[in-house]
Parts: C-alpha cells; sequence; structure tokens
C-alpha cells in the first residue's frame, strides 16, 4: 500500500511540472518528480511554494524547515 502512495504522489507531483513548463516531455518530468521525492530538502520548499501558491515564503517560516531536517 505504501508503494502505491508514493507512485500515486510521483505521479502527481510529474503531472504538475509536466503543466507548468510546456516544453518539457513526460519522461523529464517524471525524472523531477524523482528528484524533488528523493531530496528531503527540495521537496519541503516544493510542498511550501505549492501550498502558498506561489507567494514566496518569508525568511522566518524558512527558518523553520529545519525541524523537518531532524
Amino acid at each position: 500500500m505504501a508503494t502505491q502512495t508514493n507512485l500515486s504522489r510521483l505521479m502527481r507531483i510529474s503531472w504538475d511540472i509536466q503543466r507548468r513548463k510546456y516544453t518539457m516531455t513526460r519522461s523529464k518530468a517524471l525524472m523531477a518528480a524523482w528528484a524533488i521525492l528523493q531530496n528531503e530538502e527540495v521537496t519541503v520548499q516544493y510542498l511550501s511554494r505549492k501550498l502558498n501558491h506561489g507567494k514566496p515564503v518569508s525568511e522566518r517560516i524558512a527558518g523553520q524547515f529545519v525541524l523537518f531536517n531532524q
């Protein structure tokens, strides 16, 4: 079940990347999504940007991301 959840998460992120970048192929979008999921710092930044609807995150909030890396 956990593998299915990870695969669906990977596909959802790759579709989002492909939708935002019109020239990117499906395979390149999947590679970019895989890189995002493998690097925890990038994942936290990606999710915060997505949940903040593209607005910049303040430095005070960005400093709190260290709590997730422990």
